[in-house]
């Protein structure tokens, strides 16, 4: 039924039977809480008789997507999100905007509060990054609030680069593979492949990707500000950016307009939205009236304002890099060589590559100073494990072999778990050896004809200056290798020195192995692993209850946790993890899940906690269980103290979409009270494993 006029003149409905809503839960890591909240909101929508659709958006995509019949036939919508959620959809209907964690607290306040949300605008005022956000970083309309700009360009910033990456590759291997199989050497040491050749059709093909890849930076920084209707202003910004002719230059502003073309176009699209247009047109604006206006505008702001300076300074940079030989060469081969290696595949490192890849064509030094640091970390962590063995687990040692693969084929991110376990000692060991590399390419004038790296480029003849490009990769590889040993040498980690003098005999007998689970660094063997019962001879082994496609097993169970403190009680279950024996650094296990509770607490209410961290100090997926008698608090939503802890990590090459599959079910089951009830009141690990084998 409906009551006095809501916002805009509307009727307000009352939140009753026959009442039908919709909802979007969402948050950042995809995982618990964008579930939890679905569950809640439609167990609450069940009670009282109200029809309830939820989409989820989690990391493995959108589910029970809302139709466009949906929308039409809703009464009001509910989004509770801390990400960014498309609204432009739900034009002309009551829209309430929350934080996710409101959703599983209040999921029938948020019901009967549906009733009083303004009609959403449409595309005058929809989109994310439109509103503001609050303390869980959800667009809501309270006033008094600063949007947290700092974070909104960071996260444009990648989201741009991310969708560039994959055209960056593509189109780089294909001219590299073109150019090595089809092309035919010249004079001046270049390779030309003959026009209507078989070769000559895949370079086209690679330079069509490559020439995408800026216009597809420019299109998802946008997107990621302004949403869809940015994301066309957005590319044909990028596509005028990188196109000099338009502005009469010889050479366009590359990757870097693409960057101010991007965020242009979002922002210039958020303030569009923010314009009051009449109902009638509302339908129009995210298809016709903004994507024609924002990129008409954007356009030619670029061509008669910003496009001729940009492009002035990068040809003149283009210029000085040209007459730069011997020392300065040198130079900037060791800025570069330290910038690739930095973060090995993050921003520092992307900056470095896209600055070599734009100057392939006239200046191919650059990118071969650039392609000669690029494998050195994979190949330099590789050879660090063959020269100090000791230094290094048996998983590390498995990994410094695919390292040394990847590093061949210019796969900077081999050296990623390296780093991620002793970023102290193996980050600087690897920006010296691409400092080396960086320079002596540079001082031997080595060409790269093709934006990628690694000894592949050379055997594929996209490299001039081949003998040269190998000692510059040696030399950088041996610098890495042996300044990482020197500095794990020096300074190996004192804690796990200590853990491995203090491993009881008994926990080494029956093969556990002894992890620090305080703060002073002592040790403990969990205690599955240190009583496991022997079998008598010809006895089965006890079967164990598959739980979470095998992620929980009886090793990772604990029926009762120690701790009553949630920095101790994430140490503990870290502990209780590593006697699986996929931990290979408990103490960094640790530090990112206690990272991840800084971004937004992992207490789910309901008594449940889920911390969770996605790091390469494990090297399998692993979930572990436990319970607290008393409880820990948490800062659960509902404020309640944890009493079912699960311990979720994943190394960060294995987060596929069934692990988050697995998490999503995990949320689902604990919804149900009975459930938790039953967990609690279990007496012994075999019963615990019993009802927690019902999560499949």
């Amino acid at each position: 039924m409906t009551s006095s006029d809501g916002s805009n003149g509307e009727p307000r409905q009352e939140a009753g039977p026959g009442l039908r809503l919709l909802a979007v839960t969402a948050c950042p890591t995809g995982i618990a809480h964008t579930y939890m909240a679905a569950e809640k909101l439609t167990q609450a929508a069940e009670a009282r008789g109200v029809s309830m659709k939820v989409e989820t958006q989690g990391s493995i995509g959108s589910e029970n997507v809302l139709t466009d019949n949906d929308i039409n036939e809703a009464d009001g919508v509910i989004i509770a999100a801390d990400k960014d959620v498309d609204r432009e959809r739900f034009a002309g209907k009551r829209l309430l905007v929350v934080g996710v964690a409101e959703g599983i607290s209040d999921p029938d306040g948020l019901i009967d509060r549906v009733g009083d949300a303004p009609v959403h605008g449409g595309a005058a005022t929809a989109g994310s990054g439109s509103g503001v956000r609050d303390s869980g970083g959800a667009e809501t309309a309270a006033p008094g609030k600063k949007p947290r700009g700092r974070g909104t360009t960071y996260k444009a910033l990648m989201n741009g680069v991310s969708y560039m990456i994959p055209f960056v590759v593509v189109g780089g291997l294909l001219i590299a593979i073109s150019l090595a199989l089809g092309g035919s050497p010249q004079a001046d040491g270049g390779l030309v492949i003959p026009d209507g050749s078989f070769w000559k059709h895949v370079n086209d093909i690679g330079t069509i990707g490559f020439t995408l890849m800026v216009p597809i930076l420019s299109g998802y920084i946008a997107y990621a500000i302004g949403d869809r209707p940015a994301l066309v202003p957005g590319m044909i910004g990028g596509w005028i950016a990188n196109t000099g002719e338009l502005y009469d230059s010889e050479s366009g502003a590359g990757f870097i307009g693409a960057i101010v073309t991007g965020f242009l176009a979002g922002y210039l699209v958020q303030w569009i939205k923010k314009v009051r247009v009449p109902k009638f047109a509302q339908p129009i604006m995210p298809i016709i009236v903004i994507p024609i206006l924002a990129s008409s505008a954007l356009g030619l702001f670029f061509i008669y304002v910003i496009g001729r300076p940009i492009s002035w300074v990068f040809e003149h940079l283009t210029s000085w890099l040209g007459g730069m030989t011997g020392t300065g060469a040198a130079l900037l081969g060791i800025i570069l060589g330290l910038m690739i290696t930095f973060d090995m595949g993050g921003p520092v490192n992307k900056t470095a590559f896209l600055f070599g890849a734009g100057l392939v064509s006239k200046n191919p030094e650059v990118m071969g100073m650039c392609a000669a640091a690029i494998p050195v970390p994979p190949l330099g962590q590789g050879i660090a494990t063959l020269l100090r063995r000791r230094y290094f687990t048996a998983q590390e040692r498995e990994t410094g072999y695919a390292a040394l693969f990847m590093g061949f084929f210019g796969i900077t991110e081999g050296a990623i778990p390296f780093a991620a376990a002793r970023p102290a000692r193996v980050i600087p060991a690897n920006m010296l050896g691409g400092a080396a590399a960086g320079a002596v390419a540079g001082l031997a004038s080595v060409a790269g004809n093709v934006p990628h790296g690694g000894p592949i480029v050379a055997l594929l003849g996209a490299v001039d200056g081949v003998a040269m490009f190998f000692v510059a990769i040696a030399v950088g590889t041996a610098v890495t290798a042996l300044a990482t040993a020197a500095l794990l040498s020096v300074g190996r980690n004192e804690a796990a020195r200590e853990a491995e003098a203090d491993v009881p005999e008994a926990a080494v007998l029956a093969g556990a192995v002894a992890v620090p689970v305080g703060a002073g660094g002592s040790t403990a063997a969990p205690e599955a692993a240190v009583a496991a019962p022997e079998k008598a001879p010809g006895q089965a082994p006890e079967q164990t209850p598959e739980v979470l496609s095998g992620y929980l097993t009886r090793g990772s169970v604990r029926e009762w946790l120690g701790s009553d403190e949630k920095e101790a009680a994430v140490r503990e279950m870290a502990g209780l993890l590593a006697g699986t024996g996929k931990v290979a650094d408990v103490d960094e296990l640790v530090r990112v899940a206690l990272a991840r509770e800084e971004q937004g607490t992992t207490g789910l209410g309901d008594e449940i906690a889920v911390p969770h961290a996605k790091t390469d100090a494990v090297t399998a997926p692993v979930v572990g269980f436990a319970r607290s008698a008393e409880g820990i608090e948490w800062g659960a939503p509902d404020g309640t103290k944890a009493r079912l802890v699960f311990m979720i990590s994943v190394p960060e090459a294995a987060a596929g979409d069934e692990h988050l599959r697995v998490l999503a079910r995990l949320s689902r089951k604990l919804i149900d009270a009975d459930y938790r009830q039953r967990l609690l009141a279990a007496e012994g690990e075999d019963a615990l494993l019993e009802i927690l084998a019902e999560i499949r």
